[in-house]
């Protein structure tokens, strides 16, 4: 099955696993939404909105920078609005988006979860395919 065309909204595709998945789909040609919090580098962590949008381009796709906070559905909602509004809807949603803390597990405090937003994920899922982005979803087809 070829991706060409289709439109994926990609939370946390600024680096690691989500972009690997972007470079990936964009090799068929596909539409990547990326939905990250980095828009400006980061002392330690590699990848932005921007340099994703760069990468997945150069790999074929046609990419949409979006900053991106999945804990906050305004901006979930935003995201969602402007790929719809972009691309003419939402084809595939990957829930990627993680936090990470670089530091050895014996050193990271007690309450690091609260970082993570306790249900983030399942948060941005709702969104994604709730509220905000059934409607870019169901008019795909």
């Amino acid at each position: 099955m070829s991706l060409k065309g289709k439109t994926i909204f990609i939370t946390g595709a600024s680096r690691g696993i989500g972009l690997a998945i972007a470079e990936r789909c964009a090799r068929d040609g596909a539409n990547i939404a990326i939905a990250a919090k980095t828009a400006d580098p980061h002392p330690k962590l590699e990848g932005t909105i921007h340099t994703a949008a760069a990468a997945i381009e150069a790999a074929g796709g046609k990419a949409l920078a979006l900053q991106c906070d999945i804990r906050d559905e305004a901006s979930v909602q935003a995201a969602v609005a402007k790929t719809a509004e972009t691309f003419g809807g939402i084809d595939i949603v990957v829930n990627n988006a993680s936090a990470i803390f670089p530091m050895p597990t014996k050193d990271t405090p007690i309450n690091a979860h609260q970082a993570l937003g306790s249900d983030a994920r399942g948060q941005c899922a709702r969104h994604v395919f709730g509220d905000a982005g059934l409607p870019a979803l169901a008019g795909k087809g």
